[in-house]
């Protein structure tokens, strides 16, 4: 059957473009739809928990074959709260599989269960929306966050560590009465809180709460599904749900959009995930032998060239941005996804929610495509979906040194010849990209080596305090780049990634919780907290400064002015004002990363420093300046003509 799946006679014949598969329920009746095309025969199996295994059958509803591959059934009444699956049967096999198109689960996500969504919609809830409504994506600046990693550690003082409603907790604090959790996330200033998967996960136990397990959660079961262990009960659907949407109300009442990190290019187990069960081999890619296809290193690709897994993505994104009231998408290995169902998903979101952001990892993956003519969602491909954004590996690697090579030195860390890279990426035009809003622009995430773990090993003998200014020039550069700033939660106060003999620990995607969580009492250090103000700095200056959150190529090319004559390792900008709202007349900006002063000849006028290698913020660190500024070594200088 897989060659016949991607047939065009298939497609035709049974594409559903229905918006009402899986349990659409009302008090008086609830109406099962599922698309099985290959089946002889479906039934709807009820049962009165969400375990799996139980014996506690308590109906069986047989469902009548309908148009374009689907199957339905009715149960009269107000079934709200009951679960269920479905039982196929095909080829004379019979199996028995979790709704894909679930919106709620029992522990472990193998059955689904019926719920009437708005009865537990969090107050206000109706009221709920984007508080960045309106904004370019330029102007947002994004931080990743696991979920346990905010509330894990002791010293975040927070009750429900582990949990949604951890994020909804404020007055947390360190000893010392520095704010943590949301608190501390608040203050900072981001306007995106990006979360690690929260959508139901098959490497966590959700029936083992009481035994700490720990993981990244790339490995989906139940894409519409929150993840249960993040619940305060797993055994009861409607919790996970309800809790979900009382953390997303809270964060929005705090000034900030949530953004959820999906992962539709394969699945936790290919052979048991609920669409292959109830249509054998049609979810995921496989080559001529049959084998699945690998380019995501998880021993499977999902076939989004196929019309029904396209709709099934597009249906699930749409679901999250309408019942979740989510604000942005960060795809997984996009590079696996064909550029139609993007352009597709996109559009279909920006019907009703237009401020909704996208952006993924857009490396260029080997995928067996099972029809021909279909481009991914790659960076060197960003021109075919233009209201998508790509991770920038190419500032990533110049700021810190290549990803692959953990001694190499980067631009901060005194590497030679970088110029150039970083004056392009600085002006939001690497190599592959035509605009500032396609760039993601970031020295750290989740993967690999946090960035002072990197500093560290690429610079095994330099001084701590010389790893820090490395550290605070690298964000300078990237948070008031043009393009959309991101960061890895606790890059702020220099997290680092260690098991208990020191060693560092890469890729922590199942490390246990020590290793992964934010420890908050470095805080109460002085350099640690120095390096957070120095952060939240940045990100007010950005956010007060319209010329460094362009949109546009060409504003860049006439605003952003490469300055050339410096020395060797050092980056210098004259940015000119009288665009996008900006209210300085001239803004002058300098990266040196030298192990020695460098002076740079100033335009014309009296200047006033915003940033140098101590401090940031919006209040001017010096005035008068004029004719040519020192800069001390490894550190930024910002420099502001203000309007007469």
């Amino acid at each position: 059957m897989p060659g016949t799946y991607s047939t065009e006679a298939f497609e035709k014949e049974y594409t559903y473009t229905g918006k009402d598969l899986g349990a659409v329920w009302t008090k008086d009746k609830t109406t099962f739809r599922v698309w099985a095309p290959t089946a002889e025969k479906v039934f709807v199996h009820l049962y009165a928990s969400g375990m799996a295994g139980a014996k506690d059958l308590i109906g069986r509803l047989p469902m009548q074959k309908e148009r374009q591959g689907t199957w339905t059934a009715e149960k009269e009444g107000d079934v709200n709260g009951i679960y269920y699956t479905y039982q196929v049967t095909v080829g004379g096999k019979t199996a028995e599989a979790c709704d894909p198109y679930a919106r709620a689960a029992g522990a472990g996500g193998t059955r689904a269960m019926v719920l009437d969504l708005s009865s537990v919609n969090p107050a206000g809830w109706e009221e709920d929306c984007d508080p960045n409504a309106g904004k370019s994506v330029t102007d947002a600046v994004i931080y990743e966050l696991h979920l346990r990693d905010l509330s894990m550690d002791k010293s975040a003082g927070i009750r429900y560590a582990g949990k949604f409603l951890g994020l909804t907790e404020k007055g947390t604090k360190t000893l010392s009465g520095i704010p943590t959790g949301l608190d501390h996330i608040k203050e900072l200033g981001i306007t995106h809180l990006h979360l690690l998967p929260v959508c139901d996960y098959g490497s966590v136990d959700e029936t083992r709460p009481d035994i700490p397990q720990f993981n990244w959660g790339y490995d989906p079961v139940n894409v519409n599904v929150p993840e249960g262990s993040y619940a305060t009960d797993p055994y009861h659907g409607e919790v996970r749900v309800k809790e979900m949407k009382q953390m997303v109300r809270e964060l929005h009442k705090n000034g900030i959009s949530v953004i959820m990190d999906v992962v539709y290019n394969h699945v936790y187990d290919a052979e048991k995930f609920c669409f292959n069960l109830l249509v054998p081999g049609y979810f995921c890619r496989t080559d001529e032998d049959g084998r699945y296809s690998n380019g995501s290193l998880c021993g499977n690709d999902t076939a989004t060239e196929r019309s029904m897994v396209r709709k099934y993505i597009v249906d699930s994104v749409v679901y999250w941005a309408e019942e979740y009231h989510i604000d942005g998408f960060r795809f997984d290995l996009v590079g696996l996804i064909d550029t139609e169902t993007i352009n597709t998903v996109i559009a279909e979101v920006h019907k009703k929610h237009p401020n909704v952001i996208f952006y993924g990892e857009g490396w260029t993956m080997d995928t067996v495509l099972t029809k021909e003519g279909y481009l991914l969602t790659t960076q060197l491909n960003a021109s075919e979906t233009p209201e998508f954004a790509f991770f920038s590996d190419t500032f990533r690697d110049a700021l810190k040194g290549s990803v692959f090579k953990a001694s190499e030195p980067g631009f901060v860390s005194g590497a030679p010849g970088l110029e150039e890279t970083i004056q392009q990426c600085f002006m939001g035009m690497p190599f592959w990209c035509k605009s500032p809003t396609q760039t993601v622009n970031y020295t750290s995430c989740h993967d690999n080596y946090t960035l002072m773990d990197r500093i560290s090993l690429s610079m095994p003998d330099t001084s701590f305090e010389r790893k820090i200014q490395m550290n605070k020039l690298a964000a300078a550069i990237y948070l008031l780049a043009e393009g959309i700033p991101f960061f890895q939660a606790g890059e702020e106060m220099l997290r680092v990634r260690r098991d208990r003999s020191g060693t560092v620990v890469e890729n922590a995607y199942d490390s246990p919780d020590e290793i992964n969580c934010l420890k908050w009492d470095m805080l109460d250090k002085k350099e640690y907290y120095e390096v957070y103000q120095y952060y939240k700095g940045l990100i007010a200056f950005r956010k007060a400064h319209g010329v460094l959150r362009l949109r546009e190529a060409d504003e860049v090319k006439s605003h952003v002015l490469p300055v050339g004559g410096t020395e060797k390792n050092v980056a210098a900008f004259r940015i000119l004002g009288g665009i996008n709202g900006e209210t300085a007349e001239e803004m002058f900006v300098v990266f040196n990363a030298r192990r020695k002063k460098t002076k740079v000849s100033l335009p014309e006028g009296t200047w006033k420093v915003y940033i140098n290698g101590e401090k940031s913020g919006t209040k001017a660190l010096a005035a008068g300046v004029s004719g040519c500024v020192e800069i001390a070594s490894i550190s930024a200088e910002v420099l502001i003509k203000e309007c007469e």
